[in-house]
This record gives C-alpha cells, structure tokens and sequence, in this order.
C-alpha cells in the first residue's frame, strides 16, 4: 500500500506508538504523534530509587505467552531473562495472581502463620470467582462486587467456621479485609463497592507466569520508538479539540486544535487518551460533542488510581523467603477496603509490601500498593510525610521501634493531569455494550465514502483485556487494522497483517 491519508495519533503511550507502527509499516507514510508530555511512554514509566531500577507505573507482562503482544516484543527485542523465556512458564496459568509466599504481621506487632488464614483467603478466593460468572449467566442479585461479597460472607462464615473459635475467627475476617484492599489495587478501584458484579467477568487473563523487564519496562519503549521515523511526534503538544464532521457530507477533514492554537488537517484521528482523561474533559475535546451512548459508557465505566510507595532499608527484616507482606488490623473484622477517616488513617489503605527480587538485582527495597482516594490523599502529603507514616507503620507492624528506611519513592498517578488515576476497571450498571461503544469509531455510521474520521484506542477500550499493556497495544492494533482494511478495500495492494 501507499496510501496518502493524514493520519493523526493523539498520546505517545503504548497504544499510540503500536497504532503508528502497524500504519507505516502497512504503507501508511503521513502519520504524525502529538504528544502533551515531555516524554513517551505514558503509564508505562521506569524511574529509579538511587541506582535500584523501579517501575512508577506498569509492572508486569501479565500472562507472558504466545498470545500476549507485549510478551513476543520483549521476546523480540531480547529484554527478559532468560527464566521468563522458559516453555513452562508460558503454560502455567496462575488466574491473575502471583503465587507469592505471603507473611501476615498484625497491627499489635505479631507474626502470624500464614496457614493459618489460608480460609480466610480461600473463601474471598471462592466468592470472587463467583462474581465473575454473573456476566456470562445474568441474574446478579446485587449491583457490585462488594455488595454481593459482604452479602454471602456472615452465612458462609456460620456455616463453615462454627468450629472455629470467636478469636481466630475475628483474625481471618481482618485478614478477609486485607485481602479485599489488595482487590482494590488490581481493580484500580476505590472500593469493590464501586466495581459493576454484572461486567467482573469481562476481564480475561493470559496464561504465563507474570514477568517483568530487567532493565525497565520503558525499554519496551525505547525499542518501539527506535523503529519510528525521527520527528514522527511533537512533544509539549497537549491538544485542545478535535474537531469532527458528523453531517453526512464530508466537507472538510477533520482539525486538530492545539493547546498553542496550531490547527492540524487530517483525514483520522486515533485518540489514546486515559479514560480518566476522557472523563474530565471529554465536553471540550470533541466538537461536536460525543454522541449519548458514547459519552453514557465513559460515565460507567470506572477509573480509578493504584500508586505504589517503594520503600529502601540497609537490610532485610523480613524472611528471605518471603514475596509478599501482608498488614492485618486487628480492629477490621467487619470486610473493610476503605477507611473512615482518610486525612487521619490513609495509611491503613495500604494492604502490604511486594519484595522486589532478585537481591542482586534490587537490593532491601519493598514496593507498597495503596489504591483510592487514600491513595489520592497520599499523593497530596510531603515525601518526608509519606516516609514518616511507612516508618510508624512498619514499626507497628514489626513490634520494633528501630526499623527506619533509608529512602522512599511513590508514584502519583492521579495528579498527572494527563491520565487523573491509574486504570479502568467496569464500574456498578457497566456491561459488555459500553466496552464496545468505547471502541465505536466517530462517525458511528462510517462507510467508503465516508470512513471513520475519529477513531479510540488504549486499554479502556479492549472488551476484556482492559487495565493492562497488552490491551492497549492490541487496541492499537485495531484502530490501525480498521483504517488498513478500509483502504485495502479501495487499494490494489493487500495491507500487512503483523509486525511481528
């Protein structure tokens, strides 16, 4: 192909690098990036604590096999290790959860054994999975996932732990409440109270055993961007509107209106803006407006934030076998995932530390996950703020008073003005017709004469691959896929299909 149509992509982030790529290497030549940031990347962001490499935004390739994108590109460019490289790694399907070895301290400084709420978790194992068959069956008896969980647990607890007594009881409801804070990071949710019990089961989950990159996830994207003409994106290029033509005469193309009040013509506009992003300014970006339904499903679906606090220690404190340290307040029996008073207790949003590993590689540092708007609060605090509260927690949870880190390092997702949080997730009334009509090119009733002028990428946009690097790459690859397949059917030449 060679074809002469402007093409416009709007944000450098994952899903707009991979849409530019499958254009000019399907004969596409005017493609051009706009870029807000300094940077590309997006929500993918490798920084550093001293010389340890961490990741402020995407950590993993979730589900690294065959099918996953983002896992035959690290392949490609060589940028795993070789133990992520391993056949049975790609086979093992560990359903979107780490197989880390857990170690539970309590708020009043005790270890506990971990075996010992090994019910707890099975339990909020099991009433999870049942969330998810509502979306396939129908018939949900509640709105969200929270209520339906806080629905079942007292009767499933009467009946399957009458023989346990009142004490030990009490701990696995706290640690049911840890347990449900950590859901609240992997949905990027506030609360499950905010998560839709119709659409849970749209996201799938990869086959793999989840790995991550050596040198930094941006490598990915410095590999990427490598391969793309010099000049390709402008930077420190917010745009202000985009002006569509939503009559059935094509007059004009379509105008891109920049923050600085330059106007770019083009035939397509493949926007990869955050749903968050969508959400707050979806009312100035488009002119004329989004159509109902549209606009309807950005309402509906959920974004919400999940920042990570890494913390750095001389040494150890914890077993060298341990993956994950999970806090368990004793005073939480009731199925708490948010606190009353977040200016006061932000803090106890935090479910716990993931060690980074190998030793070698990252030295003592801890990464804590923190989702909603205590997280949100968070991001408003000082760093010495911040590392007061991690040192008194850990304190607290250890029984020793001595433990100071040596340095701490958080993201801050949600005051990025560019993304304003982390990642979707289907909100309360949310179904697969509003993933969909994310997906909807503008105008919506696009034909030969009049093909599709504005066009929607990024992970909010894939019906069960959303929240994560894969999707937004594969919606990439759509939205370049639907304007190849449109010229192909006006072009003499057939479009290529992989870039792989």
């Amino acid at each position: 192909m060679n074809v002469n149509a402007r093409i416009v992509i709007i944000g450098c982030g994952i899903s707009g690098i991979s849409a530019a790529h499958r254009l000019l290497n399907s004969g596409f030549h005017d493609v051009r990036i706009l870029e807000a940031t300094t940077r590309s990347g997006g929500r993918i962001k490798t920084s550093s604590l001293g010389n340890i490499i961490v990741e402020l935004g995407a950590n993993w390739i979730h589900g690294p096999c065959e099918e996953n994108p983002v896992f035959c590109l690290a392949r490609k460019y060589r940028l795993l290790d070789p133990e992520a490289l391993n056949p049975e790694n790609q086979t093992v399907d560990i359903g979107g959860h780490l197989p880390w070895i857990p170690s539970v301290l309590t708020s009043s400084g005790q270890k506990l054994n971990a075996e010992d709420l090994y019910a707890a978790r099975e339990m909020l194992a099991e009433l999870l999975d049942e969330c998810s068959v509502f979306q396939s069956e129908g018939g949900e008896p509640c709105t969200s996932v929270g209520e339906f969980i806080r629905s079942e647990v007292q009767q499933r607890v009467a009946e399957k732990w009458k023989a346990t007594d009142a004490a030990a009881r009490s701990l696995r409801m706290c640690m049911m409440s840890t347990v449900l804070k950590r859901e609240c990071c992997y949905n990027g949710t506030h609360s499950l109270d905010e998560v839709g019990l119709g659409a849970f089961g749209l996201y799938k989950t990869l086959p793999g055993l989840d790995c991550t990159f050596p040198g930094g996830y941006e490598g990915l994207i410095k590999s990427l961007m490598s391969e793309l003409p010099s000049g390709l994106v402008t930077y420190n290029q917010p745009v202000h509107c985009v002006h569509w033509n939503s009559s059935e005469k094509r007059e004009n193309p379509v105008v891109v209106e920049c923050a600085d009040g330059e106007r770019i013509t083009a035939d397509h506009v493949i926007v990869t803006v955050s749903l968050g992003y969508l959400k707050k300014h979806h009312s100035t970006l488009f002119h004329p407006p989004l159509p109902l339904h549209k606009l309807h499903s950005i309402q509906r679906l959920g974004f919400g934030t999940n920042n990570k606090i890494f913390v750095e220690f001389d040494s150890a404190w914890w077993d060298p076998d341990c993956d994950i340290i999970c806090l368990l307040w004793e005073d939480e029996d009731t199925l708490v995932d948010q606190v009353p008073d977040v200016p006061r207790s932000w803090i106890k949003k935090l479910f716990g530390f993931s060690v980074l590993k190998p030793t070698e590689r990252y030295g003592h540092v801890l990464c804590g996950w923190i989702a909603g708007h205590e997280s949100e609060y968070m991001e408003t605090l000082s760093e010495q703020e911040v590392s007061h509260a991690i040192t008194q927690l850990i304190r607290r949870f250890t029984g020793n008073p001595t433990i100071t880190p040596r340095r701490i390092l958080r993201s801050q997702w949600f005051h990025d003005p560019w993304t304003l949080g982390s990642y979707s997730y289907p909100g309360k009334g949310c179904s697969v017709q509003d993933l969909e009509n994310m997906m909807e090119p503008l105008p919506t009733k696009g034909s030969q004469s009049q093909p599709f002028q504005v066009l929607f990428a990024g992970e909010a946009t894939h019906p069960s691959y959303y929240s994560t690097v894969h999707g937004a790459v594969l919606t990439g690859w759509r939205e370049a896929d639907r304007l190849i397949s449109h010229y192909s059917s006006i072009s003499p030449y057939e479009s290529a299909k992989s870039m792989l």
